[in-house]
């Protein structure tokens, strides 16, 4: 996710300088655990096995479910394909099939 949120704001930031808002709408709460074993001459001396397989924290991750929004730009009309171009570069960062819905704002009275 912040491989792909750098590359599409690097991007939109250089075309539309200001006139724009990037928002990513997950954030990778679900902590990555790793229970090392010990491999090799005496590993069943030293290793637990089993025993307090809790591990240690290797990473964060986000679940993302088919068809949850995951970053959303808002622009002006002048930029429009600026923000599809960082969107599809931020896209091909992330590990899974991705889509790009538009939606054109409704005007405030």
């Amino acid at each position: 996710l912040e491989a792909a949120r750098i590359s599409a704001n690097r991007y939109i930031a250089k075309k539309a300088g200001n006139a724009y808002h990037l928002k990513l709408r997950l954030y990778p709460h679900n902590v990555l655990r790793e229970n090392k074993i010990a491999t090799g001459a005496g590993a069943d001396r030293i290793s637990e096995g089993m025993r307090a397989a809790f591990g240690a924290p290797v990473g964060t991750a986000a679940r993302v479910k088919p068809g949850m929004k995951v970053f959303t730009i808002s622009t002006t009309e002048d930029h429009v394909d600026d923000a599809k171009e960082a969107l599809r570069k931020g896209g091909v960062k992330l590990p899974t099939p991705w889509r790009l819905e538009i939606e054109r704002e409704k005007k405030r009275a």
